[in-house]
């Protein structure tokens, strides 16, 4: 019989693609696109198309990038999915980290099949300087690589407890 590992994690994936399409499908009937909306003092709701990547990457080229960010999160996605197929069932922090990539980078990929762009809201900004626009999945994806570097360094250091 194969081995599932942590894939019974992957729930946190699904959750993930499901509030952030519910988030996106939110922003689109409530904002125009370039519409803002003050909600905090540093925080503001803002409809966004980003057809780059994080932090506008190749959001100008003429559209060949759909594609190659397409084929980026398919790929790392299977890869993800494969590592976590492998991780002992008793992993907590590893999975749940790579899970949160995958939901975040299918999130984003659902869009781009849809649309040809992301869909970005969340503006944080400081006085007048404004942050990039993000979504849930790129929430998603940034706290789950918090975790992979959370568990990486609480590795390293009970290796380095059983080595003294």
């Amino acid at each position: 019989m194969a081995r599932s590992g942590s894939l019974r994690w992957l729930w946190l994936s699904a959750a993930l693609v499901a509030l952030d399409q519910l988030a996106k499908h939110w922003i689109d009937g409530a904002l125009a696109l370039g519409e803002s909306r003050a909600v905090l003092s540093v925080f503001n709701l803002v409809r966004a198309h980003n057809p780059g990547a994080a932090f506008s990457f190749l959001a100008a080229a003429s559209g060949w990038q759909r594609w190659l960010f397409t084929l980026i999160a398919v790929a790392v996605s299977a890869v993800l999915i494969a590592w976590m197929r492998r991780l002992p069932a008793s992993a907590r922090l590893l999975p749940a980290g790579l899970a949160l990539i995958v939901g975040g980078a299918i999130g984003n990929l659902i869009d781009r099949l849809r649309f040809g762009y992301v869909v970005d809201f969340l503006d944080f900004h400081w006085l007048d300087v404004h942050f990039w626009a993000f979504n849930v999945a790129d929430a998603g994806i940034t706290v789950g690589a918090a975790l992979l570097l959370l568990d990486s360094l609480l590795g390293a250091r009970a290796g380095a407890h059983e080595s003294a």
